[in-house]
C-alpha cells in the first residue's frame, strides 16, 4: 500500500527551509513571513499525489513567490531614503532565535554584507545564486523554479557567483573570532574613549545607518576611524538626552549587534562586521518598520 500524502506534515517539516529562502532573496523578514504563508495557501491547492520532491515543489513555490515580492521591491528601494539596510534577522543559533522565527540560516551567507552583495544581482541572478550557493538545490530543481532553462541557470549562477567574488573582500568574522573585538569597541564607546574607538576600527571602516525617511540618521555612508568613532559617542549622547537608555547584547546576520531601547523602545539595532581583527562596518537600523519584529 503507497503512503498517503501528508501535505500539512510537509510544509512543516520545510517551513524553516521556505523561510530562509525568501529571506535570502528579500532581505526582509516581514516579507519573507509573507511569502511563506501565501506559499502554504498555493501548497495546500496541489494535487499531492503528483508531487514527488516535496522538498524541491515547496521550494519552486516559495521562489516564484519571492521573485514577485522581489520585483516590486526593487522598485520602491530606487527611492528609498538613504542607504538600505535588510531586515535584522536574530541568528544566536539554529533553529528558534529569539524573535519565534525559525530559520536554517548562519554562517556567510546570512551577513548584511553577503545581503547587500546580492542586492547587485538581477533577481532571478539572486534566486538561482541563494539555491545553488546557499541551499545546495541541484540545477533541474532551480530550472523549474525560476522558469529558465538548466543551461540559463548554470550560466545566471556563473554570473552571479562572479559578481559576488569581484565585490567579497575578508570572510566577515563569526561571532566566536569577532568577541573580543566588538567588547573593545563597546567599551570603548560606553567610556567615551575616541582614541581607544579609534583603534579598533579599521581605515576603511564605514557606518552605514538605515532610517527610511522616517527617523533621522545618516543619509550617506560615513568613512574612516575619526568621523566613524565620533559619529558613534554622539549618537550615543544623543540618545541619552532623548530619554532612559537600555542598552542590550545579541547576535543578528550572523555579527554581534547592540539594541539601544529609549524609554523602553527599541530606537536602533546597530549590527558590528570584523573583518581581519577589525570593525570593518557598523549596520545601523533606525527605520521603525524593519525594528517592529525585532525581540531582543
Amino acid at each position: 500500500m503507497s503512503q498517503r500524502p501528508d501535505p500539512e506534515g510537509e510544509f512543516t517539516a520545510h517551513r524553516a527551509l521556505l523561510f530562509s529562502i525568501a529571506y535570502e532573496i528579500l532581505g526582509s523578514v516581514a516579507d519573507a513571513e509573507d511569502v511563506v504563508q501565501d506559499s502554504y495557501l498555493r501548497w495546500r491547492s496541489v494535487s499531492h499525489t503528483s508531487v514527488e520532491n516535496a522538498r524541491a515543489y515547496l521550494a519552486k513555490i516559495v521562489t516564484r513567490q519571492a521573485l514577485g515580492v522581489l520585483r516590486s521591491a526593487t522598485r520602491r528601494r530606487e527611492q528609498y531614503v538613504g542607504p538600505w539596510l535588510p531586515e535584522p534577522l536574530a541568528t544566536d543559533a539554529v533553529g528558534e532565535a529569539p524573535d519565534g522565527i525559525v530559520h536554517v540560516l548562519t554562517g556567510e551567507a546570512v551577513t548584511t554584507a553577503m545581503l547587500l552583495l546580492l542586492e547587485a544581482l538581477t533577481p532571478t541572478q539572486r534566486a538561482v545564486f541563494v539555491l545553488r550557493e546557499v541551499f545546495a538545490f541541484e540545477y533541474p530543481e532551480i530550472a523549474a523554479a525560476v522558469g529558465k532553462s538548466e543551461a540559463a541557470v548554470r550560466q545566471l549562477n556563473q554570473r552571479a557567483r562572479a559578481s559576488v567574488r569581484a565585490k567579497r573582500h575578508a570572510v566577515v568574522a563569526t561571532p566566536a573570532q569577532a568577541g573580543p573585538v566588538a567588547e573593545r569597541l563597546l567599551l570603548a564607546a560606553a567610556t567615551g574613549d575616541v582614541q581607544g574607538l579609534m583603534d579598533v576600527l579599521a581605515p576603511d571602516v564605514v557606518f552605514l545607518g538605515d532610517g527610511g525617511g522616517l527617523v533621522s540618521t545618516a543619509l550617506r555612508p560615513v568613512t574612516g576611524p575619526d568621523k566613524v568613532a565620533r559619529l558613534l559617542l554622539g549618537l550615543l549622547a544623543k540618545g541619552a538626552r532623548m530619554g532612559e537608555l537600555d542598552i542590550r547584547l545579541g547576535t543578528y546576520n550572523g555579527m554581534h549587534s547592540v539594541a539601544v531601547l529609549v524609554d523602553g523602545v527599541l530606537d536602533q539595532l546597530t549590527s558590528i562586521e570584523v573583518r581581519d581583527g577589525a570593525v570593518t562596518h557598523l549596520y545601523c537600523v533606525r527605520n521603525p518598520e524593519k525594528l517592529t519584529a525585532v525581540k531582543y
